[in-house]
């Protein structure tokens, strides 16, 4: 049981970044190989490539991309080619912070290694990327060690969105304890929110599911409150795009509505949040920029319209869950529960050799 690989770089400093494009999903799947950075651009902008971690390994490759024909006169030419390359590339998504976090990485990698000759940091930005996938598979599979025994034998648990191998370079945040509970024998079940407007939840989080048979139940989001209601659920797991250093944290549009919900019902509710996810330098949640979408996501999702022309449009692509209706954040590193506030900042202090 292995997940499909996301994004994966295919050759050397003069290859692709090959990625699966999932605006296609359920009905086709197809590799895109991305060749330059305008066009990583238009994929993490369009959601052919999403998720927090996965977008943040798309924009390391993006900025080799940006680079690697690059002949600069000096090196400082080539340190404002490789800036102007994050900016590029941050543009496209403002919420999650792990877009960001990945190319200050590749900035300060340059940065350090300006002794060298550029084609040689070139081939180190690679590495680079490569690695950022490696290590995502790594901590993607810990956070299924830590969370699969949270998971009894004959729950069914749900998730809202798209935090599995789709939304990582290949196993996920939220599913990954999943897939570690089924792999184990027990018998789990997962409920997928459909998850307006975009449809991540019935696209992609049954698809994947599907694929390494979990069994799996589409439910739209105005259904979560009766499937609660009828005891149907033991369990909620989502993934998130940044968690403040207060335990607020930012997920899909819809999630707040999921917490609430759980919290009425008496369900725990996690968060599965790898460290790159987590900005210690947000106080709350109201600082979490929230990104805005096109209105015709809305209005015309699929290609058919669905609401009156010119009828005003508000489409927020996230919402902000308090603190107060997590049970417990599970990273890579451990299990944070409340205070949240002290947690995290252990968390970071036992490793400081981290971002923070």
């Amino acid at each position: 049981m292995i997940p499909v690989k996301t994004i994966e770089w295919i050759g050397g400093l003069d290859g692709v970044a090959r990625l699966i494009d999932q605006t296609l999903l359920p009905n086709e799947l197809r590799y895109l190989d991305v060749r330059d950075v305008e066009t990583m651009w238009e994929a993490i902008k369009m959601l052919r490539v999403r998720g927090a971690p996965a977008i943040g390994i798309a924009a390391a490759m993006g900025m080799v991309l940006a680079v690697r024909d690059c002949a600069p006169t000096c090196r400082d030419d080539f340190c404002a080619a490789v800036d102007r390359a994050a900016a590029y590339l941050n543009s496209a998504r403002p919420t999650a912070v792990n877009l960001s976090w990945a190319t200050r990485r590749m900035q300060s990698l340059v940065v350090n290694h300006l002794a060298l000759p550029i084609e040689d940091v070139k081939r180190l930005m690679l590495a680079e990327a490569r690695t950022m996938v490696d290590e995502d598979n790594t901590v993607c599979q810990a956070i299924g060690r830590l969370g699969e025994p949270l998971i009894c034998d004959g729950d069914s648990w749900l998730t809202h969105c798209n935090a599995g191998g789709l939304a990582t370079a290949q196993w996920g945040t939220a599913t990954a304890p999943i897939y570690m509970a089924h792999a184990a024998g027990k018998r789990v079940h997962v409920f997928a929110d459909e998850t307006r407007p975009l449809l991540q939840g019935a696209r992609l989080t049954a698809w994947e599911l599907q694929q390494v048979g979990v069994p799996v139940t589409v439910i739209t989001d105005n259904m979560a409150a009766m499937v609660m209601a009828q005891r149907k659920v033991q369990g909620v797991i989502v993934g998130t795009d940044r968690v403040a250093a207060n335990g607020d944290f930012a997920n899909k549009i819809g999630t707040l509505g999921v917490a609430i919900l759980a919290k009425e019902f008496g369900i725990p509710f996690y968060v599965a949040a790898p460290t790159s996810s987590i900005d210690m330098q947000l106080a709350s949640g109201d600082s979490i920029p929230i990104e805005e979408r096109r209105p015709e996501e809305v209005s015309e999702g699929f290609g058919r319209r669905t609401a009156p022309p010119g009828i005003r449009i508000y489409n927020p692509a996230f919402d902000v869950t308090p603190h107060r209706y997590v049970t417990a954040i599970i990273t890579e590193r451990g299990i944070v529960r409340p205070p949240f506030g002290e947690g995290l900042r252990a968390l970071f202090e036992r490793s400081p050799s981290s971002r923070w």
